[in-house]
């Protein structure tokens, strides 16, 4: 699965095709914010720039944002930057009883870390569906009135009866004839609170028999006596998030409403309403088009929302910004770079067609930000005393150590050097296997920013572990000196000053799931079987140690990260980590070790 020596192929992105046909042949140059309701007062002091386009993402605040979400902000945020338009941060937030302001603020976080912006000096366009209501109800009973919309009185069993299949058309509703007066009294009698959850709903007349299921009279709004996170208890009735989305759109003059496939047989409603509305004077025309885009598929992960739900829930993982997670909040404690993020999803590109991503093209695209921009520090994961016998005791010295060798204008930092030092223990072998370069008895290998050194032996505890190794050490051989050539050695081992160190808890993590397609049916399954994605989970997706640290990194910052030598790439926690204390999350290791024993 290694994606070594791997040019990535040329992205591409159609829907950027369509946004520069749109501005060249000057599509939405009549647009204006005059005449838009709801938002013609808010915007008053900014007229609408003509020659922009404008995209919009639009969460609903029932969840976590995962990475999924991710390629739909930087392609919506990035195609509106390119373009010198704006992107809007929406919330799509219709349905009252799964809402939360808890998710509100981790979106408005997660989109921020990602690097984008839904304000500049003359725009704040941050906005909630709920505060289009009272134009969303005044569209329903425009409906109402020219005939496109009726208040049904089937129960939902009732309704999925009539609705019909793929093959059969659906049966009219016996309340469809109502009259436009009968209709009106109940619509209003609804917005007043008279009837219970599910005694009537509003739908819109289209066609029951079309062979698109979405258009055979989908309801439009439904009753429901719950508090909003954002209205209170102003309203009984809600929206259906098919009917608000295209008014939102429209009423905020989005051009290109980019949304993953799945939506695509709602594109028919969604013109048809808005056609209808702009029939009556309501909205302004050109109409939002809405483009559709193959969604993020990546192996050894899960996106579905209820997969994640049940994770967290079930405590396979230790909550929403479990680094293991594929969700923002997670990644970002992880230690995955926004940078990274936006080099993969140029790498993959914008298509209709689904395909299944290596997650090795994602961590790729992670290493390559962080290789450049991540300084340097040591650290050894499994301690193991190597003891210089001729140096002499108490005493130290300071080694420089370059802090970045791709930047050096990043100058160096200091690391004390003394008899007793920390090495990684798979850098001793009392026996060496073959090709073995670095410490053995007899053996010479130098100290990386520090002196060659020659093995001369181990201690050991009863049971025959090696407790301890011994070297001498050659003092003319110090680095950046003279006589740091003198002595050829092919081995090169990376230390910490056992008096100086700092014990760290590190947490190594991997892959949450052991397989690429979590749950998907393998080769030789029975037909009949069905299989649990949990039990794909991997036994070792993290594994807590203690480290020593060079002394330097006892000050690191929460969320600052590093290239520990060797070892891959590590930030400071941003949740555990204390003044002093911080702990540590292996991000991703230097090169993928997926193709070997996974």
């Amino acid at each position: 699965m290694s994606s070594e020596n791997k040019t990535p192929a040329p992205a591409t992105n159609f829907i950027k095709n369509i946004v520069e046909a749109d501005l060249a042949a000057g599509k939405h140059a009549q647009r204006r914010w005059a005449g838009q309701p709801g938002l013609a007062a808010e915007h008053a002091a900014a007229p609408l720039d003509a020659a922009k386009i404008r995209t919009r993402f639009p969460p609903e605040p029932n969840g976590y944002l995962h990475f999924g979400h991710a390629k739909s902000i930087l392609l919506n945020f990035g195609l509106a930057q390119e373009f010198g338009g704006r992107c809007h941060l929406r919330f799509d937030d219709t349905n009252p009883e799964k809402e939360e302001q808890e998710y509100v603020d981790s979106i408005v976080d997660a989109v921020k870390w990602l690097g984008c912006s839904w304000a500049d000096e003359r725009e704040n366009n941050l906005y909630y569906a709920s505060n289009y209501f009272d134009w969303m109800v005044q569209f329903a009973e425009y409906l109402i009135s020219a005939g496109h919309a009726y208040v049904d009185s089937q129960s939902a069993e009732e309704m999925r009866a009539n609705r019909g299949t793929l093959t059969e058309a659906g049966k009219p509703s016996p309340f469809r004839t109502r009259s436009v007066a009968e209709n009106m009294d109940l619509f209003k009698r609804m917005q007043a609170g008279e009837f219970a959850d599910g005694q009537h709903v509003l739908r819109a007349k289209i066609d029951m028999a079309s062979p698109n299921i979405n258009l055979r009279d989908p309801a439009i709004y439904r009753i429901r006596h719950a508090t909003h996170h954002n209205t209170g208890d102003k309203w009984c009735i809600y929206p259906m998030y098919t009917f608000a989305h295209p008014i939102e759109d429209a009423l905020e003059c989005i051009t290109h409403s980019i949304c993953t496939l799945e939506f695509e047989d709602q594109r028919p409603f969604y013109d048809w309403l808005l056609e209808r509305l702009a029939e009556g004077g309501l909205l302004q025309r050109p109409l939002p088009q809405q483009i559709e885009f193959s969604r993020l598929n990546l192996t050894y992960i899960v996106l579905s929302k209820r997969k994640l739900i049940q994770l967290v829930d079930e405590k396979h993982v230790s909550g929403w910004d479990d680094p293991r997670l594929p969700t923002l909040v997670g990644a970002r404690r992880r230690g995955y770079s926004p940078e990274g993020f936006k080099l993969f999803m140029e790498r993959v590109g914008v298509t209709k067609n689904d395909s299944l991503i290596d997650y090795v093209l994602f961590e790729d695209a992670q290493r390559e930000v962080m290789n450049e921009s991540d300084q340097r520090r040591v650290a050894v994961l499994d301690p193991l005393k190597l003891i210089i016998d001729n140096y002499p005791e108490g005493q130290f010295e300071d080694c420089a150590v370059t802090n970045h060798p791709l930047h050096p204008e990043l100058g160096t930092r200091v690391m004390p050097f003394g008899r007793e030092l920390w090495i990684e223990a798979e850098d001793f072998q009392e026996v060496p296997e073959k090709g073995f370069r670095r410490l053995f008895p007899g053996n010479k290998a130098r100290l990386k920013y520090g002196y060659i050194v020659e093995c001369t032996g181990c201690d050991k505890d009863e049971n025959g572990q090696v407790t301890a190794v011994h070297c001498t050490y050659l003092p003319d051989t110090r680095s950046g000196t003279p006589g740091a050539d003198s002595v050829k050695v092919k081995g090169n081992l990376h230390w910490v000053s056992a008096a100086h160190a700092c014990p760290t808890e590190i947490r190594l993590y991997d892959r949450l799931f052991r397989v690429p397609a979590p749950g998907a049916r393998r080769e030789g399954d029975a037909p009949e079987l069905e299989r649990d994605f949990l039990d794909d989970l991997n036994p070792d997706s993290v594994r807590v140690i203690t480290a020593m640290l060079e002394p330097s990194l006892k000050d690191a910052q929460p969320e600052q990260r590093f290239q520990f030598e060797r070892h891959g790439y590590f930030v400071a926690d941003r949740v555990d980590s204390k003044p002093g204390a911080p702990v540590f999350n292996r991000a991703v290791t230097l090169k993928d070790s997926w193709g070997k024993g996974h």
